[in-house]
């Protein structure tokens, strides 16, 4: 398994239990709702890459920047670093490693 798979693999499992938790604390229905979709996405990318499917890898980056996305969104409007900037940390750290696979 090389390290664009793990990363898909960790940041679509935090990404999706993080969707949970966020349901369970606050109730908030979209935070389930995408955070289990990005993080079965992101599983589903990782089992592509796995198949030596190209698009997996692709898929994998292009989830992975959307999330940094909205997380540095949420970040700059909350001011708040749980759990934005963790996610905005460990979604930079997955996208160093999805990228570096190119080269």
């Amino acid at each position: 398994m090389n390290l664009s798979v793990f990363a898909a693999i960790a940041y679509g499992l935090l990404t999706f239990c993080g969707g949970i938790v966020g349901y369970m604390q606050a109730k908030s229905k979209a935070s389930l709702i995408s955070g289990c979709l990005s993080g079965i996405l992101l599983l589903i990318a990782a089992w592509l890459q796995f198949q030596d499917i190209g698009f997996g890898l692709i898929l994998a980056q292009i989830i992975t920047l959307l999330l940094i996305v909205v997380f540095a969104v949420r970040l700059v409007k909350t001011k708040k670093f749980m759990p934005a900037g963790i996610m905005l940390v460990a979604g930079a750290i997955a996208l160093v490693l999805l990228f570096s696979e190119n080269y």
